[in-house]
């Protein structure tokens, strides 16, 4: 998604976990096994930091380790992203979504920038998925806060991919919610159609 010039987003500092993220040249490089492939992938978020949906050098990364679903929500995201501009031509208002400078894999605020991440445990559900439970640490000495994901693996051609990250409810987070959730609010499709009536309600609860 190309971001409007008149927007700006923080700077991150590039902090690795587990060494040096090498990008994967295409999906049979990747792990079919639920953790190491959810391993695999959080290295990459840590080293990379997205914010808001995956463009340019970070899609190529990415895309592999993503279902056709999430990464069709993407596009409907950034559809309706673009909808809300068409919009509000006013050079500087700053767009209302929640994922546009969250970290989109691991939370807003701090949550957006985490230095390190373990994997705890894997559940099997019903309907054949998994969820891969990560637990994330921030970290600026003497401040430090540690928060978990539950990440959302299906099997999809015959691979194991992600589908969907559940954030998971703790003492700085009010209500659960799911990052396909959060792409989709204020929005109809494509379309941008406002938060109205459901605003409070539907919009991801912030830290």
């Amino acid at each position: 998604m190309n971001l409007p010039r008149y927007i700006l987003l923080p700077l991150l500092a590039t902090t690795l976990a587990h060494g040096q993220a090498a990008p994967l040249g295409n999906t049979s490089d990747l792990p079919n096994l639920p953790e190491p492939l959810v391993r695999s992938f959080y290295t990459q978020v840590l080293a990379r930091h997205p914010l808001g949906t995956p463009e340019g050098e970070d899609k190529k990364i990415f895309a592999p380790y993503l279902s056709k679903g999430l990464l069709h929500r993407f596009d409907l995201a950034d559809a309706c992203f673009e909808d809300w501009i068409r919009q509000h031509p006013e050079p500087h208002l700053k767009p209302d979504f929640g994922w546009f400078e969250d970290g989109l894999f691991t939370g807003g605020s701090e949550r957006a920038n985490p230095r390190s991440f373990e994997i705890e445990r894997t559940e099997s559900e019903k309907d054949g998925s998994f969820q891969v439970v990560v637990r994330l640490t921030w970290e600026e000495p003497p401040d430090k806060e540690i928060w978990r994901v539950a990440v959302v693996v299906v099997q999809e051609n015959g691979r194991l991919v992600v589908d969907n990250v559940i954030f998971l409810k703790d003492k700085d987070l009010a209500v659960e919610y799911r990052l396909s959730e959060s792409l989709t609010h204020g929005c109809k499709g494509s379309h941008w159609v406002g938060y109205g009536e459901q605003r409070s309600s539907r919009k991801p609860p912030q830290k």
